[in-house]
């Protein structure tokens, strides 16, 4: 996606093709359109049902409640409002393993989890509870063996994300749920980049916690939602923002209609439209990858291999969802000699990331990609591209070219 503003101050970023969607994604104009009203019109505190406008601001956000929670599969009662996926993050992990009633004080993560998960559970070590991280195989799947040895009747909690934000390789989540469950834990998964490219179904999934962030999947920032319950079994929660007793006390502050619409905006077109969007991000996707690969010798790709993604969406698990099987947008690699941090900075007409973008700041490797098996050094020569809904042909030629010709300038001054 490339910018046409003409407006001089943005001059630096009207030329940059945007390829890092995993990061964030722009809010789509109709989403924008159906949330404006919300802004201007039908601003009233949805909470004041004295009078007909606070009735109107209400019935709106529970209508775009019970659609969030029907694309979803969950009851809407068991659908919290956030700020984004973090807060979710934490309140499902604090809010279930700090429960005056939770009796299990023993944690499973899985070693590629997002940062907002692994700082969580780090944190929560201060509270007496045991973390077991659990590992992955190359492809960044978690080893389910390990994770069947590690998960007992000690355990409370099991946080396994549903795709990986940087490999997105996508989680054998039907067998994390049986191990999780037979042990009698509840499963969280960090959802985030796999609502809108995958079809979540909490309950056939059997996925007690769902968090994600409405940015991702073309919706605005600042709005997000953590399902805490499929209907399957009870969730207790202990909340962490209280104050005012909206969402039955167990995330208070007054909601935000506008933002709610638009993610439930967001989701329904995100799930609509997804069949015919994956088939043109496979199609774009493989496409950038024969354009680079064919003109850089010694392009090497992390995680699951490409060629799985030729898997229809239906022949995987029980859920409907491929073992083996990567982000339709997503194309995480390496170079044989240029780290991923000097080749973005040589190409500043594409938008890209050297690892995850929530992380973008700490000089450290991807922890996800040493978790892996990369070296630290096959970790710094590694990239990642997210395609979205704006990607067309002629950004990933353009691209590709201008990829193409920084590596080439980069191997030229090494030699």
């Amino acid at each position: 996606m490339t910018s046409n503003s003409d407006d001089s101050s943005n001059a630096g970023a009207q030329s940059v093709i945007y390829l890092d969607h995993h990061a964030t994604t722009p809010c789509d104009q109709r989403v924008v359109a159906e949330m404006l009203p919300w802004l201007t019109e039908n601003f009233a505190n949805p909470h004041s049902d004295s009078h007909s406008m606070g009735r109107i601001a209400g019935d709106g956000l529970l209508a775009a409640v019970q659609e969030i929670a029907t694309t979803l599969n969950g009851p809407a009662e068991n659908l919290l409002i956030t700020s984004g996926a973090t807060e979710s993050i934490n309140l499902a992990m604090r809010g279930v393993m700090t429960h005056p009633r939770n009796r299990r004080k023993k944690m499973v993560v899985a070693s590629t989890e997002h940062p907002a998960v692994l700082d969580v559970a780090a944190d929560l070590t201060r509270d007496a509870i045991e973390t077991v991280w659990v590992g992955t195989d190359q492809c960044g799947l978690i080893d389910l063996d390990a994770l069947a040895g590690a998960v007992d009747e000690q355990t409370g909690l099991v946080n396994v994300m549903l795709a990986n934000n940087e490999t997105g390789t996508i989680a054998p989540i039907a067998e994390v749920a049986r191990i999780t469950h037979d042990a009698g834990a509840l499963l969280h998964c960090d959802a985030t980049q796999a609502m809108g490219p995958l079809a979540v179904d909490a309950k056939a999934m059997d996925i007690d916690l769902v968090s994600a962030s409405a940015h991702k999947f073309y919706g605005p920032k600042g709005i997000g939602f953590l399902l805490a319950g499929n209907g399957n079994r009870r969730v207790r929660l202990r909340p962490q923002i209280i104050g005012g007793g909206q969402q039955r006390g167990l995330r208070s502050g007054t909601m935000n209609p506008a933002g709610v619409v638009a993610m439930a905006s967001a989701l329904t077109l995100a799930t609509q439209e997804r069949e015919d969007e994956t088939a043109r991000l496979l199609k774009l996707r493989d496409r950038f990858w024969n354009l680079l690969s064919s003109a850089i010798e010694g392009l090497q790709i992390n995680g699951p291999r490409l060629e799985l993604n030729q898997h229809e969406l239906s022949s995987g698990d029980q859920a409907g969802q491929p073992h083996l099987f990567r982000l339709a947008g997503n194309l995480n690699f390496r170079s044989p000699r240029v780290e991923g941090e000097t080749w973005m900075a040589a190409t500043p007409g594409v938008a890209f990331s050297s690892g995850s973008a929530c992380s973008s700041a700490d000089p450290t490797p991807s922890h996800v990609l040493l978790a892996i098996g990369l070296s630290e050094s096959e970790s710094r020569r590694s990239v990642r591209f997210g395609l979205g809904r704006f990607t067309t042909e002629a950004d990933i030629d353009e691209a590709a070219r201008q990829l193409i010709a920084s590596h080439h300038r980069l191997s030229q001054i090494g030699d």
